[in-house]
């Protein structure tokens, strides 16, 4: 007599406990384990998960292991980790016999940066301030970097987001505001693990104080040389550079000859030229070689007003200043080259001794006097 006993339960070999397998898109390639930033979503998949057939599995139980637990019927879900750190996810696979099966992953949840920044009360108009984020950190102690946006109003790289521009990338930064007023900037740091943290700043820039005095100087231009008949020189200079022009008075005068009654002295004219002011004039001698004084006068008051002085502007910089007062509309007559030419009009035919005239050419004498105003500025505390 032969009995046959089953013993498939007692092997395994026909259980119907059900198989639980979970995987996660966002394994890390040099750890192996999953890696998200902390409020980034990562997703889960329970789908290889078995169960010996006719049975089926009904529901799938998800232990995030932040507090938070879900049932689905499905075997994926999405997930956001708030909270940094590392985190055992358990799922829980349940077949229609009511019998289930559990395993588990571990999470890394990756902490945004620290963001420090040390930036001064105030900085005045065209001063350098320093911003400093050195002191900022990884909670993991990581390495980071950084990303200074200057100004979020502007789109200094032109992609369209005036906000996230690349202005520097230094723990440390140097930064110039030529206007007064409060300037937003922002500074992102990012971690070794893409960790991301943003933060805006701002400092407030304050105009700068300038007293503002005109020192008036009289200055001298003068020149001399020799010219035969038909002769003509010319020359420049540029007597305003850094001033505001008020009084000119050039002469001309003919070397007086040894005897004025063999050799008179002889005419000439004398121009001047203002390319960047558009004015020119000119002046001749008109004698009948028996003068005993040949001189030519040019010279033009109230060349530009006298300013007020000893008052007080606000303003990025002194240079500015200068540069605003000297080019001041209605206030620039004179400015640029000055160009002046000397003609030999007459100089014979004078008394010839031996039937040659002794007396070809002349030595002539420019001599010019300005009177200028030259602004003085200088910064205040106030």
């Amino acid at each position: 007599m032969i009995m046959l006993v089953s013993i498939s339960g007692c092997t395994g070999l026909s259980s119907t406990t059900p198989t639980a397998e979970i995987t996660s898109d966002a394994t890390s390639s040099l750890t192996g384990v999953p890696e998200i930033n902390a409020g980034e979503v990562i997703n889960f998949d329970a789908r290889e998960s078995t169960t010996p057939s006719p049975s089926i599995i009904t529901d799938y139980t998800w232990d995030f292991g932040d507090g938070e637990i879900r049932m689905t019927k499905a075997g994926i879900i999405s997930h956001r980790f708030l909270t940094p750190g590392s985190f055992e996810v358990e799922l829980t696979v349940t077949n229609d016999n009511g019998e289930s099966d559990s395993v588990s992953i571990s999470i890394f949840v990756n902490a945004p940066p620290t963001i420090q920044i040390d930036i001064p009360g105030y900085v005045k108009t065209g001063e350098v301030a320093i911003i400093d984020a050195s002191s900022s950190f990884d909670p993991e102690g990581g390495s980071l970097e950084y990303m200074w946006d200057f100004d979020k109003t502007i789109d200094s790289d032109g992609d369209g987001n005036p906000a996230g521009d690349a202005d520097a990338n230094d723990a440390t930064i140097e930064v110039e505001f030529s206007e007064p007023g409060n300037h937003t900037g922002i500074l992102t740091v990012i971690d070794d693990k893409g960790g991301i943290s943003s933060q805006e700043w701002t400092i407030m820039v304050i105009s700068r104080n300038y007293y503002v005095s005109w020192e008036e100087k009289t200055i001298d231009f003068s020149w001399s040389g020799y010219l035969e008949q038909g002769d003509t020189v010319s020359f420049d200079h540029n007597p305003g550079l850094g001033a505001r022009i008020i009084y000119f008075n050039a002469t001309l005068t003919l070397a007086r000859d040894i005897i004025p009654i063999m050799w008179p002295e002889d005419n000439f004219s004398l121009y001047l030229d203002l390319p960047l002011t558009g004015w020119s004039t000119f002046t001749s001698t008109t004698h009948d070689n028996i003068t005993e004084n040949a001189t030519a006068y040019i010279s033009l008051d109230n060349m530009n007003e006298r300013p007020e002085s000893d008052y007080t502007l606000q303003s990025d910089s002194s240079a500015t200043i200068v540069s605003n007062l000297l080019n001041q509309p209605g206030q620039r007559f004179g400015q640029g080259d000055w160009i002046w030419e000397i003609s030999a009009d007459q100089c014979d035919p004078d008394l010839p001794v031996d039937g040659v005239d002794p007396d070809t050419g002349n030595d002539w004498d420019l001599s010019v006097e300005f009177v200028i105003l030259i602004p003085i500025v200088m910064e205040t505390s106030a």
